[in-house]
């Protein structure tokens, strides 16, 4: 393989890798939230999971949602595909229909002085 060749697979897979730490992982988008919020018992760990201090409550999709959340708030999802950014949408409109107190709760944790969440309010809908 010549230099040039080499140099060019090289500064692609560069390239690649940059932009994919650019987004989040897709290794959980195949999760069914849709099972998660109405099982209880699944729905009780994911909420102990984010309200939370520490991992020990958490799966490691628990763990990993734990780690992007703040980011995601921050950068209005900007790191999400669009499969995530459906899951988000779906996962808080059926929050605020169907559990408005732990809605409240996770609100108060992941965005204590209203930063974000209103301002989101056209995502959701």
């Amino acid at each position: 393989m010549s230099r040039g060749v080499f140099v060019a697979l090289a500064l692609a897979a560069a390239v690649g890798a940059a932009l994919a730490d650019e987004m989040y992982t897709t290794k959980y988008d195949n999760v069914d939230v849709k099972e998660i919020l109405s099982n209880p018992r699944l729905y009780q760990s994911y909420l102990k999971c984010l309200l939370g201090d520490g991992d020990a409550a958490c799966t490691p999709e628990g763990k990993e949602l734990r780690r992007v959340v703040p980011d995601a708030l921050k950068t209005r999802c900007s790191k999400c595909n669009e499969k995530q950014k459906a899951t988000v949408k779906s996962v808080i409109n059926g929050l605020r229909a169907d559990h408005a107190d732990d809605w409240a709760q996770l609100r108060a944790k992941w965005d204590p002085d209203n930063q974000y969440f209103d301002k989101y309010q056209d995502l959701l809908e």
